[in-house]
């Protein structure tokens, strides 16, 4: 198989299913967003980090391509059987913000991203995430979507934050609160 087709020259795509879109298309803009953010966190998942979240990545990313698969979909023709996104795939963020949540103390103010190039990069998957749910958001207007890849997105995006924080305490990074000047 050849990495290059030809088809898209002309500034089309295709979709599981046959059918060609512009690659500004709204489903090519989410299904790309979330392409982006899945090598950002591959990128996360190249830093030293625990073991535990290395395997939390992992899933993540799996769970990413999933999601992918389901927007790259032609919702009228694509008869292509995908993997599927589970209320057990968010329960399983859920499950580890709380978890990390336990290891910190209160937040009492915004914190500015950064303190270590690690939380860097968590802070910047968290801020893809951020858009790849608000284009995906966007494409269930016209073309409503499973809402469990909505709520992943949701979640996802949260889980990032938190493991911020979490790679913050862990690499004894300094979190700067936010201090609005307000005169």
């Amino acid at each position: 198989m050849k990495v290059y087709t030809k088809k898209g020259d002309t500034g089309t795509t295709g979709l599981i299913g046959g059918t060609r879109v512009p690659k500004y298309n709204i489903r090519i803009e989410g299904y790309g967003t979330v392409d982006e953010l899945n090598s950002y966190i591959g990128l996360l998942r190249d830093k030293s980090i625990e073991e535990r979240f290395t395997e939390e990545l992992i899933q993540i990313q799996d769970r990413l391509f999933t999601m992918g698969s389901w927007l790259a979909s032609d919702p009228e023709k694509g008869k292509m059987q995908l993997p599927e996104i589970h209320e057990s795939d968010i329960l399983a963020l859920e499950n580890s913000i709380d978890w990390m949540d336990e290891q910190l103390e209160p937040m009492k103010n915004f914190v500015l991203p950064g303190g270590h190039e690690t939380v860097s990069f968590c802070h910047i998957a968290r801020c893809v995430c951020r858009r790849a749910e608000r284009l995906v958001t966007h494409l269930n207007v016209e073309s409503p979507i499973n809402p469990l890849i909505l709520a992943y997105l949701n979640r996802l995006s949260d889980y990032l934050f938190v493991y911020s924080r979490y790679l913050t305490h862990k690499l004894k990074a300094k979190e700067v609160a936010w201090q609005p000047k307000l005169k």
